[in-house]
């Protein structure tokens, strides 16, 4: 196995989680089908008012969050490069009367594919991890921004992937090093899932991205750090607060998310 070989080990991996995602508890399609938006505080604190604005949410999954948006009155297109989840996002879009768009390719690849600039980029929580260049990954966002435009970033503390699965012990580099090769049995959203996958990712330390972005012609506005994760998707997880998850043996003493708004110079 190569490090280029991430596209196809992830994509593979994605696309055989998908159906056990939409079909788990733990994304509540049912629910969100009778209008429950599945936005955290964190994101919409940042996001503000955007009725009538234009968004692209990269690296959407099923695109309940994007249909959440447009639920807000936003114009919404969301991007992911697993075809089973684009397949959702329509048929989530569809069934709900919402008029969202969706595009399948990776988010490298994405100005292949679109030609027009947006007032908001938005991404959350599970993202940059699988991109190997966080460079190449914030001059995408760049380009898709009209100038003025705003970058919003709610995503998973790298001091988290430091940990092994049980946060037993540190298990993995702050920093960006090698590759972590992981195989999986099931999926975070469903443990007992019949699958396997094997996964290629990096972490991604707050400097790394932070540079990128400024590097990039974005200007940091707002940076937000905090102690609990908004879902149940770690192993020894207990709710604290509604919403708010801690894991048991360590509770609030690392951080778990952070959130940042970049503006477009």
């Amino acid at each position: 196995m190569k490090n280029e070989d991430y596209l196809i080990y992830n994509k593979e991996s994605w696309n055989a989680r998908t159906e056990h995602h939409f079909n788990s508890g733990f994304y509540e399609v049912d629910a969100f089908k009778q209008g429950k938006n599945m936005l955290n505080s964190i994101e919409l604190d940042l996001l503000g008012d955007i009725k009538g604005k234009s968004v692209l949410h990269l690296q959407c999954h099923f695109g309940q969050d994007t249909l959440s948006l447009a639920r807000l009155g936003a114009k919404v297109t969301g991007v992911d490069f697993s075809e089973e989840a684009i397949k959702k996002a329509k048929q989530l879009n569809d069934d709900l009367k919402l008029d969202a768009r969706f595009i399948c390719c990776d988010v490298y690849t994405l100005p292949q594919h679109l030609n027009e600039l947006f007032d908001i980029v938005f991404t959350s929580y599970g993202v940059i991890g699988w991109l190997p260049d966080m460079d190449k990954w914030a001059g995408v966002i760049s380009h898709f921004l009209k100038p003025g435009g705003k970058f919003v970033m709610a995503e998973f503390h790298p001091v988290v992937w430091m940990f092994d699965n049980d946060f037993s012990k540190v298990e993995y580099n702050y920093f960006k090093a090698d590759a972590i090769v992981e195989t999986e049995n099931g999926t975070y959203a469903d443990k007992s899932a019949p699958i396997k996958t094997t996964t290629i990712s990096w972490n991604h330390g707050l400097a790394e991205v932070l540079e990128a972005l400024l590097k990039n012609g974005l200007r940091l506005n707002k940076f937000q750090e905090f102690d609990y994760s908004p879902y149940p998707c770690f192993n020894h997880v207990v709710e604290t607060e509604p919403g708010k998850w801690h894991i048991k043996h360590i509770g609030n003493r690392i951080p778990m998310v952070y959130a940042l708004v970049a503006e477009k110079l």
